[in-house]
């Protein structure tokens, strides 16, 4: 019998992993060896499991998911990360392939395009969602001086999460950096992003799809 693709999905929301589940139980080349709900679990018991194929959100308390994509790599380089997220926006897509995932599906698409992906992944290839790659490639197009695409992929992760209206505290504890710093990447985003307040920085990242309201 062929050896099936073991995965580990981590979702905060334990309804959307039963999904997965259910989806994926159904497969008879896909085992799911994990359920976890957070970016920290992920990273801490990843080598517990070593599943062949991590399906992981961006959007979680804590660490959240590219912190936890970032601290994962540097522990495993040769995890393979599917990101599986409902954040659409190119920028996402982009900064989650930088940091070193091989596998970026919105979860819009079609379960049979998570099947494909983890399979894909399973395989050594990198695999984005059709529709992302377009936007993906259009977006760049556009965007070559934009004020978003200036960002680093620290400074949008901490956007997104002062954006989720979490403290400059709660921040600085989840990356393990003092309040201090966050406060300055803070003031270089504001810079970059040419806005003058943190009400109008929120905003900002409301209107171009960083955080789900």
């Amino acid at each position: 019998m062929t050896k099936r693709i073991s995965v580990m999905l981590v979702d905060d929301h334990a309804v959307v992993r039963a999904g997965y589940r259910f989806l994926l139980e159904n497969v008879q080349d896909v085992v799911v060896v994990a359920e976890l709900a957070s970016g920290e679990e992920a990273v801490s018991r990843f080598a517990e499991f070593m599943p062949d194929v991590l399906v992981m959100d961006l959007s979680m308390p804590g660490i959240g998911g590219m912190e936890a994509i970032r601290r994962l790599l540097v522990l495993h380089p040769a995890a393979k990360i599917l990101v599986f997220s409902m954040h659409e926006n190119s920028t996402f897509v982009e900064h989650a392939l930088q940091a070193g995932v091989t596998g970026y599906i919105s979860k819009n698409s079609s379960p049979e395009v998570l099947v494909t992906a983890i399979r894909k992944l399973a395989a050594g290839n990198v695999y984005i969602d059709a529709e992302l790659a377009q936007s993906l490639v259009i977006q760049k197009s556009r965007d070559k001086g934009s004020l978003l695409a200036s960002l680093s992929t620290r400074e949008l992760q901490i956007l997104c999460m002062f954006a989720e209206a979490r403290s400059i505290e709660a921040i600085a504890e989840a990356l393990s950096l003092s309040t201090k710093t966050i406060a300055n990447y803070l003031t270089q985003i504001k810079e970059k992003l040419q806005v003058n307040s943190s009400p109008e920085l929120v905003r900002l990242a409301i209107s171009k799809g960083l955080v789900t309201v």
